[in-house]
């Protein structure tokens, strides 16, 4: 508990203690009614001062108002125990919620421990200080061990194993070495790392989780909307029929003025909309605290809720399915050596950073003499062209050979084809494989048992290679040899598909997924290889490479829409029995205090159960209310 949950609970037991005494006493007249006001000014005074702050600030309709005007109702009809019980168990009520929401805050506040503090900054040899802020890129910051890593670089010197579960969720630490990227937010466990600095600490991985995580609570889903709203309405309302209660019988029925008011009171009591109000917010601030733990970032309320409602899963292929980790597995002259074909192939990309074109300078082994490469011309979603020592080079796919007129022939290997031409004549193939991620097979009959009903890839590969992991992976469709406004067009399509409540979801990782991500009804970027186009463009973000983490995702919005549910449900039907009994004076005001106090504190109990992540191995039905 923090302090102020220490001094709350204080004030509860105090007041308790005197309320006791009180009854114990039983006093007669105004030592009577000391006896009585001693405990209920102790327990509701900051109740009375915000009633009364509120109504001069224009805002009457609200809880505190409930509250101050249901107590001092009861202590004017002579029904002193019962007024201080209630604003004792309203407090305790409050105590609750306060708790749960801090529980809720904490672990997402458990991602601030990310921020790091400090930079080690290598100056003349000298390790000095600094605010990572005032770290420029390409400079050189040293890691040691057991600090955190404060700015996204490469890594130049030494060896270590990193901590990445407060990014990922993952508790395996991840070797690096040399020429490793490394992301902020990570903790360096061993050895000691020389790192140069690539990205700014506003623009670094950290900096955006922190961007994300803050502003989550901003975006609100539908179900919070309409308890805003319904609150708004909601209060006035029940005020009026309290007052229209303790006035119109006696008017018209002739009974005592007293029992009516009691009535109308013991009414107000019930109606607080506290377990609505709190529960709600609370519910999905939970499930967006419970995906954090597991390293999924959800920007809003909105995009958790939505997802329970995934009908439709279409994938990127490159760096979502598959590794992204591209090598060439054959070689194809035709006219020429297997050496001079790739050694054209390595120079004709060598101003490009193409998983692909890193592949073919990777196994071409020394780097490229660019000074040999002249005009060069990429053309997207084909390939490039080039000189190369005065002759036309040109390095692409089979749309590329039959825009410039070159006849080629298909590889019997299944991969990527990349086909070479010189001067307007057929040199020959190579083939590049990508291979798929170790969860991604389960991660589609993961989505099925979810109740996902399509599951689709799209990719930019030829119609062999995307058939041939499509297969593999069990995926009902696959749209291969797709330019990025294909893609689009092709979501735009499935949009048309999905039911009326159904909801799309694209998960991709690459800046060319962008226009993608922010088409489909979710977007979902792969985090931690993404680009920084495709995390900004996203919904959500997955802080690791595991397409497996999109289920977990879609059980927590699948748990966290039952529990909101569940809340609504029970807190109506409870207060609509009571409130019901309450005006036909069959309630009193202990049965008014379960229906507002105890209602509250069930609904945010039942609240704080999103914070738990369902098990991977249970999946959850959808359609359950």
């Amino acid at each position: 508990m923090s302090k102020k949950h220490k001094k709350m609970l204080a004030r509860i037991l105090l007041s308790a203690l005197f309320l006791a005494a009180a009854l114990l006493l039983n006093t007669e007249g105004y030592w009577r009614l000391a006896a009585y006001l001693v405990p209920y000014l102790i327990i509701g005074w900051d109740v009375l001062w915000r009633a009364v702050r509120n109504i001069l600030h224009g805002q009457v309709f609200d809880e505190n108002f409930l509250m101050a005007l249901a107590t001092a109702g009861a202590f004017a009809t002579g029904e002193y125990p019962e007024a201080v019980a209630v604003m004792l168990f309203y407090q305790v009520g409050e105590l609750f919620q306060s708790y749960a929401v801090g529980r809720s805050r904490q672990s997402i506040a458990s991602l601030m421990d990310i921020r790091p503090d400090y930079a080690n900054l290598e100056q003349n040899g000298e390790l000095i200080k600094t605010d990572p802020d005032e770290i420029s890129v390409g400079q050189t910051i040293v890691v040691k061990a057991g600090e955190k890593i404060p700015l996204d670089g490469v890594v130049l010197e030494g060896a270590s194993n990193i901590d990445t579960a407060a990014l990922t969720g993952e508790s395996l630490p991840r070797a690096v070495q040399p020429g490793d990227d490394v992301i902020s937010g990570c903790i360096n466990q061993n050895g000691l790392l020389r790192v140069r600095v690539t990205k700014a600490f506003g623009e670094s991985t950290v900096s955006k989780i922190l961007d994300l995580v803050e502003n989550s609570s901003s975006k609100k889903a539908k179900a919070e909307n309409f308890i805003s709203k319904f609150a708004r309405y909601y209060t006035p309302a029940v005020v009026l029929s309290a007052v229209l209660l303790a006035v119109l019988p006696p008017l018209v029925l002739g009974g005592a003025w007293g029992e009516w008011l009691h009535r109308a009171l013991i009414f107000l009591v019930i109606s607080c909309p506290c377990a609505l109000v709190i529960s709600v917010p609370l519910s999905f601030f939970g499930g967006i605290g419970g995906a954090s733990r597991q390293g999924i970032l959800v920007k809003g309320g909105n995009y958790l809720e939505s997802l329970a409602q995934a009908e439709i899963v279409v994938f990127d292929k490159t760096g979502t399915l598959t590794k992204g980790v591209f090598n060439v597995t054959a070689i194809h002259p035709g006219h020429i050596s297997e050496a001079k074909l790739l050694e054209l192939a390595a120079l004709a990309e060598s101003y490009s950073d193409h998983p692909i074109s890193r592949s073919l300078k990777e196994a071409y082994g020394p780097t490229p003499d660019t000074s040999r490469v002249s005009d060069v011309e990429e053309l997207s979603g084909h390939g490039v062209r080039v000189k190369i020592d005065g002759d036309a080079v040109c390095v692409g796919n089979d749309k590329l050979m039959e825009e410039i007129g070159v006849k080629w022939h298909p590889c019997h290997h299944v991969g990527t084809t990349v086909h070479v031409a010189v001067n307007g004549d057929y040199a020959g193939h190579i083939v590049i494989s990508d291979e798929e991620k170790p969860d991604a097979k389960k991660a589609v009959a993961a989505l099925k048992a979810l109740g996902v009903k399509k599951t689709v890839m799209l990719t930019g590969d030829s119609r062999a290679v995307g058939e041939s992991v499509g297969a593999r992976l069990g995926l009902d469709e696959v749209d291969a040899e797709l330019l990025p406004a294909g893609k689009v067009e092709r979501v735009e399509q499935l949009l048309a598909q999905k039911s009326k409540n159904g909801k799309l979801v694209f998960v991709g990782d690459g800046i060319n997924d962008a226009p993608v991500l922010s088409r489909s009804d979710i977007g979902i970027a792969m985090g931690a290889m993404g680009s920084d186009a495709a995390i900004e463009a996203a919904d959500i973000v997955l802080m690791d490479d595991q397409p497996s983490k999109i289920a977990s995702a879609i059980r927590i919005s699948q748990k966290t829409r039952r529990i909101v549910y569940q809340n609504i449900v029970f807190a109506l039907a409870v207060k609509l029995l009571v409130l019901v009994l309450g005006a036909l004076g069959y309630a009193n005001m202990w049965e008014a205090v379960f229906a507002d106090v105890g209602v509250s504190v069930l609904a945010i109990l039942n609240a704080m159960r999103a914070l738990k992540s369902p098990p991977a191995n249970q999946p959850q039905n959808p359609d359950t209310p």
